[in-house]
Order: structure tokens, then C-alpha cells, then sequence
């Protein structure tokens, strides 16, 4: 089944990508939750002319999302936990990167934030996707309250 996808959808495809799906999950996931619509020839001519007007309007949001990533990489983020030695009580997660992103004056959405659970003090790095062509690594530090 051939669908043309209205928004990003994790692990499938970014927002006017034509993806191919198997037909249990499109049907009853993907069109009912407004996440796709059916590719029929004529949705596809449609999709092709959004996409040619959208072009200029594009390559200006690529250039503010790689200035918003330069941005990010001159900050220095440090997150404060609290710890019993090198190990955390909880854990930090893209909640709390986000958290640390706005205070330091630069509001990234938590859902663009990838970070495994870290339980350790220490120098980690997330992966923060601010367009579908622009992905950086973001370097933080986890110290122990005091």
C-alpha cells in the first residue's frame, strides 16, 4: 500500500514522502490517526506541485535550522542530579536535555531529542534532529548535586 505521509512518522518517512506500507498498518494506523493519506495518481500530482512551490520556502528553513545548530553546539550544557557517588537517583532522559535547552535560551521540542537513559555522571552526547536534512550531536555533561 502506497502512502503519501502528512507528518513525520518515526522509523517510516519525514512529512510529503510517498512510502510503501504493508496494508493492516496503513489502514488501520496511519490514515485513521491523520498521519497519511491514500497515493493515488491524482494526491501525487498534487504532491509533486506543493513540493516544486514549497522548494525556495525550504532551502530558508534549512538555513535557519543549520543556524540554530550552530547555536547549539557553542552552548555548554550541564545538567545537575542528584547521585550517591557516580551514580544517579533516576535517571536523565530527552525530558531533561529539553528542560536544559530552554533555560540556556534555545526551546528544542523533547520529541527531536534522542538520548538513551543515562544513571551515570558524566560526558554524553544526544542527537537532536532540527530538520530532516539537518542532525547534530549535542554534547552534555551530567553532574552530581552538591
Amino acid at each position: 500500500m502506497e502512502l503519501i505521509l502528512k507528518q513525520d512518522v518515526q522509523n517510516l518517512g519525514f512529512k510529503d514522502d510517498i512510502v510503501t506500507v504493508k496494508n493492516g498498518y496503513g489502514r488501520n494506523y496511519l490514515i485513521p490517526q491523520g498521519f497519511a493519506t491514500l497515493a493515488t495518481p491524482s494526491a501525487k500530482k498534487v504532491l509533486a506541485e506543493n513540493l516544486k512551490q514549497r522548494a525556495f520556502k525550504e532551502a530558508k528553513i534549512v538555513d535557519d535550522a543549520k543556524k540554530l545548530a550552530e547555536a547549539l553546539k557553542a552552548l555548554e550544557i550541564k545538567i545537575t542530579a542528584k547521585a550517591g557517588g557516580e551514580k544517579l537517583f533516576g535517571s536523565i532522559t530527552n525530558i531533561d536535555i529539553a528542560a536544559a535547552l530552554e533555560t540556556a535560551g534555545q526551546p528544542i521540542d523533547r520529541k527531536f531529542i534522542t538520548s538513551g537513559v543515562v544513571k551515570r555522571t558524566g560526558k554524553y552526547a544526544a542527537t537532536v534532529r532540527l530538520h530532516r536534512e539537518v542532525v547534530i550531536e549535542l554534547p552534555y555533561e551530567i553532574v552530581a548535586e552538591k
